[in-house]
């Protein structure tokens, strides 16, 4: 696999030479490193890098958040800022809003890492679904629309077949109705009426686009997710003479829509979580905690013990389907608030909110342990397994998810290395 190229904009030579030598050890390729913003845009338009990782206060006429919405924006490459943490308290939220978007100098190797692989995930994840959008926007175009015209006073003149298909009424019954009395739309989002569009737009003199959120209730009074304009229809001398309702079904776009969203966040095997969702969910009880003095949270990192002999001697279905049934086991363990996670291959991340301290945490991992030690019969064989879990908690006020998480990861290692099917909490 190729290395992926990054450019480091960083203006003190040290430093900068520093994040080059751990980048390359972390294996990336570090195309350039520049000290001004006048030059790291150029040198992304020569080099084309997959990330750049940037001062947020570079010097020069040109600061790094200036910069990096230049190279987002103009050049579609992702970007990671680098920021003293004194900067990081003074600055504007909305420069640092987007999660998984900055890394406070000092930093560690793993951190630099999780921090690079995030923004590359996030950027490959925004792609797809753009070009899936894109996708989905061309079959749409492709297809016919839906029209309605309508004369000066809102009454329909016009339906063409897909409108009637669609809408359920044929011309013959509507030809001379108001437009409301026939196209009975409804704002889902607002759950209110949506008034005769028709003398809107005409009243109006401009186009107006159907809301978001906008429902089409046919003459037999089934629900249809609809999609597009109404525009003014204008004569020779620019006189409004009536309006025309351009609209097409858009339920298996929002579908599309509605299950890119979920492939984006929820792991395809055992439909629970994947990483990224967890470590969002992550980011905000470490925001509640900020708010609420009272307020406790634990991370469990479960890793399975034996999972790789299952895999080599019944095969990878088999294996599978051991994933799927250990992930409704610990859903089967905790409480409907709490979150379980795959966060990759046989590794499971959990999130205990709103907790009273550690116990609450020790007996989730007992009460895992006894769980996953009942057998499961899967295609006639009897398995069962056990998991070393590694436990942290925001008793030692954590400030970013990343570093919660490397935490309970680090004591699920101690606890293999005790001897597997335990646990361990978490000590410096």
């Amino acid at each position: 696999m190729f290395a992926r190229k990054i450019l480091v904009v960083e203006d003190e030579k040290n430093l900068a030479l520093n994040i080059r030598k751990s980048l390359q050890k972390l294996g990336y390729s570090v195309s350039e490193i520049t000290k001004s913003g006048e030059e790291a845009i150029k040198k992304v338009a020569e080099t084309h890098p997959h990330l750049v990782l940037i001062d947020i206060c570079l010097a020069g006429e040109i600061d790094g958040v200036q910069v990096a919405d230049i190279i987002q924006n103009h050049f579609n490459v992702p970007v990671v800022y680098l920021t003293e943490a004194s900067e990081h308290k003074t600055l504007h939220k909305n420069q640092l809003s987007d999660p998984f978007s900055y890394i406070v100098k000092p930093f560690i190797e793993s951190d630099l890492h999780f921090a690079i692989e995030m923004a590359l995930y996030r950027h490959q994840s925004k792609k797809i679904l753009h070009e899936e959008k894109q996708r989905l926007a061309a079959i749409i175009n492709s297809m016919g629309c839906a029209v309605i015209v309508t004369c000066e006073n809102g009454c329909i003149q016009m339906m063409n077949p897909i409108a009637e298909r669609i809408t359920g009424w044929k011309q013959s019954e509507v030809f001379g109705k108001d437009l409301v009395e026939v196209i009975n739309l409804v704002d889902k989002h607002l759950g209110e009426t949506i008034e005769n569009l028709a003398t809107s737009v005409i009243e109006a003199g401009e186009l107006i686009n159907l809301p978001e959120n906008c429902i089409l209730i046919t003459k037999d009074g089934e629900e249809i997710a609809i999609g597009d304009n109404v525009a003014p229809i204008r004569d020779q001398n620019g006189n409004i003479s009536g309006a025309v309702l351009v609209f097409q079904d858009i339920t298996k776009r929002k579908q599309a829509e509605a299950q890119l969203i979920h492939n984006a966040f929820y792991d395809g095997l055992t439909a629970l979580p994947n990483r990224v969702l967890f470590l969002d969910r992550l980011k905000q009880a470490i925001e509640r905690s900020k708010r609420r003095s009272d307020y406790y949270f634990a991370v469990l990192f479960l890793d399975l013990d034996g999972f790789k002999e299952i895999n080599d001697r019944f095969g990878h279905g088999v294996g599978d389907d051991f994933l799927v049934a250990i992930a409704k086991r610990l859903e089967s363990c905790l409480r409907s608030g709490d979150t379980v996670a795959r966060y990759g291959g046989d590794e499971f991340t959990i999130l205990l909110e709103d907790i009273k301290d550690i116990t609450d945490a020790t007996n989730v991992a007992k009460r895992i342990q006894d769980s996953l030690r009942l057998p499961l019969n899967l295609n006639g064989h009897q398995l069962s397994t056990t998991a070393s879990i590694g436990i942290t908690w925001n008793f030692s006020n954590y400030e970013e998810p990343a570093t919660m998480l490397r935490d309970a990861d680090i004591a699920m290692y101690r606890a293999k290395r005790q001897g597997k099917a335990t646990y361990t909490i978490f000590s410096n």
